[in-house]
């Protein structure tokens, strides 16, 4: 864990108790941000949160605060020129494909956390997407290392693996999907956020810093919830390419959180996930009924287990989903009162 007095280190006793102790110390006053706990302010840390205004981002924001780390927004938006809400983060409006925004905003910055990125293929052209999502990655890594961060918080992509905007279609492997899948992108989106991950393995070899990258799968919360999960609850006939996995907001933005505040070497991967799969049906039965015997089953958790695996982050990283889409939705699929 980072250490403010320092610019290093914690002692691993300090990270240890700090990390998890947090964690018990329950909800707080961090609204759906449960585990947010305050941290000693010996262990603050300056953070710096791109693509501050998306989904991710903004709840990350949130969950860095509450933890009392000093954060610093930055996304394509201009700021408010008004007096700042009691309690906003900095913001800083920059373009993170050109590399002098992206020095500029990482100036004084402790630890990168790199959610901005064109979320998907679908809605740009392909070179697009390919150009924003790796350019924005190597100026922000290069700026971290160059201007002395210790740590880089990169947010990859459960479509790493390829199968999921393939144009020649293929199927995973196995489930549960863990970090040991091969690796076969097809799509700008996928490969993007690939090569992310190989400029991560890049970074460590050249430099003291210290990189993760997050695999979260589809991330859900009250506003979407219903529209993208509530049509799989109701009808088990519907495909799912990451075997219904899905992950809440704010047990993403508690796991990068826990990813920031690591003291954990070199560059790990990690998939992040809700334990349970959409509709929390047997897995095993869905996974034969849709696909018969083209997909390898491996030990399961649980029976309604997700697609996908976080057993490396719960054992690396303390990880430890508190949420799941019966917090929000009925039987039927429907959002429950009082969430909308």
């Amino acid at each position: 864990m980072l250490s403010r007095s320092s610019g290093l280190r914690c002692p691993a006793g300090l990270a240890l108790s700090g990390a998890r102790g947090y964690k018990e110390r329950g909800r707080g006053g961090g609204g759906r941000f449960c585990n947010s706990g305050r941290l000693e302010e010996e262990i603050w840390v300056r953070v710096l949160v791109t693509g501050a205004n998306g989904k991710v981002g903004k709840a990350t924001v949130k969950a860095l605060m509450a933890r009392g780390h000093e954060v610093r927004a930055t996304d394509l938006h201009r700021g408010v020129f008004e007096r700042p809400e009691e309690g906003a983060p900095e913001y800083i409006q920059a373009n993170l494909t050109d590399a002098g925004d992206a020095y500029a905003v990482s100036r004084d910055m402790e630890v990168i956390v790199h959610p901005a990125a064109i979320p998907e293929p679908t809605h740009n052209p392909p070179h697009v997407v390919f150009h924003n999502n790796l350019m924005s990655t190597f100026n922000m890594i290069e700026a971290a290392i160059r201007l002395g961060a210790g740590r880089f918080v990169n947010i990859s992509s459960e479509t790493v693996p390829g199968f999921f905007f393939a144009e020649r279609e293929f199927l995973s492997d196995y489930v549960p999907i863990d970090e040991e899948h091969p690796i076969r992108p097809q799509d700008p989106y996928a490969l993007s956020k690939y090569f992310g991950e190989l400029l991560m393995d890049a970074a460590i070899r050249r430099s003291d810093i210290r990189c993760i990258s997050i695999r979260p799968t589809w991330v859900q919360h009250e506003g979407n919830y219903e529209r993208n999960l509530g049509p799989h609850i109701r009808d088990e006939s519907l495909p799912s390419p990451s075997f219904w996995s899905y992950i809440d907001l704010y047990d993403l933005a508690d796991a990068l959180c826990l990813a920031a505040e690591s003291d954990l070497e070199g560059h790990e991967v990690f998939y992040i996930t809700s334990p349970d799969n959409i509709g929390s049906r047997d897995l095993v039965q869905m996974v034969k009924q849709h696909h018969g015997d083209k997909v390898e089953i491996r030990t399961l958790a649980r029976p309604d287990a997700s697609g996908t695996s976080f057993a490396k982050a719960e054992r690396m990283l303390g990880y430890s989903p508190t949420r799941s889409w019966r917090d929000y939705l009925d039987d039927e699929g429907r959002l429950k009162p009082g969430l909308g």
